[in-house]
């Protein structure tokens, strides 16, 4: 496998474990897509995500909305690391001094603005 492989891989599973996390039982496609874009804006990869996150059975689709099917929740005290520094939101592009990072499995996903973080973990 080529090192690019690798990377897509990679960024793959880490939006697999964002859609396993989320904390809202269902959302409008584009909602999830807006999460799923805090990964990768490539909409041939967002597809294949949805599409595996489908096929591994974490999410269920219809009628454009997305239900989660598997339900672990972040912990804010133990899985999302606030970092001082200067930062762009991952999600909105607003500069940031502290960010937000979520530690997942596979990769840790960030930085975000407090709010932000709040929105693509599904709390708000």
């Amino acid at each position: 496998m080529t090192d690019e492989a690798d990377r897509i891989d990679e960024r793959v599973e880490l939006a697999l474990d964002l859609l396993a996390n989320l904390e809202r039982e269902t959302l409008p496609l584009p909602d999830v897509v807006d999460r799923i874009e805090t990964v990768t804006t490539d909409p041939t990869l967002v597809r294949r995500i949805l599409d595996e996150a489908e096929l591994r059975g974490l999410v269920d689709r219809e009628d454009g909305r997305i239900r989660v099917r598997r339900g672990s929740y972040i912990s804010f005290e133990s899985e999302v690391v606030a970092r001082e520094g200067d930062f762009d939101c991952r999600r909105c592009g607003a500069t940031i001094s502290t960010g937000h990072f979520v530690k997942f499995e596979t990769d840790e996903l960030g930085p975000f603005g407090s709010s932000c973080v709040r929105t693509v973990l599904g709390r708000e």
